[in-house]
């Protein structure tokens, strides 16, 4: 009898251990989201959307001749155009540190976000330029990006999309 305990104990010990990251994760969407005044379920929605969650998460941006123009880094896909004012400011020493610190990016997304919502005003076009940027072309993709994020913060609320 005592092996059957022992083997369902290590499983819950394992399964505690692998929801710590989940529970750490959701403690730094709160913490960005009071920080910014802005919904930590729609910060988790945008990175769910970004990078699947995945810290560790690299993306490289190509031009229509398949050359990376630019690189994203961790949970909330950081782009390196904003590594320089980091570094200036003393956030970041490297992008390494977007990959290491899931807090730090979270705090960095959640900032990025609202600085473009204080730009733009609270909009789905406003939403998509965390992603699309501000170029007038890119209005489409600001909408697609949008509403993948809309149907993601329906899923995560336990909503229809």
């Amino acid at each position: 009898m005592l092996f059957p305990f022992k083997r369902v104990l290590s499983c819950l010990v394992l399964g505690g251990a692998l929801l710590l990251p989940l529970s750490a994760q959701a403690f730094c969407f709160n913490e960005a989201g009071a920080r910014y005044k802005v919904d930590p379920l729609l910060l988790r929605s945008m990175a769910t959307v970004e990078s699947s969650l995945n810290p560790r998460a690299i993306g490289n941006n190509r031009d229509k001749k398949g050359r990376v123009t630019s690189r994203d880094f961790g949970l909330m896909q950081i782009n390196d155009r904003h590594i320089p004012q980091l570094r200036a400011l003393g956030i970041i020493q490297s992008e390494q540190d977007l990959l290491t610190n899931t807090c730090l990016n979270v705090q960095i997304g959640a900032w990025i976000l609202a600085k473009h919502l204080k730009q733009c005003g609270v909009n789905w076009q406003c939403l998509g330029s965390y992603n699309a940027g501000f170029a007038d072309n890119n209005g489409p993709r600001r909408m697609i990006y949008a509403r993948k994020v809309y149907a993601m913060y329906m899923k995560l609320k336990g909503g229809a999309a």
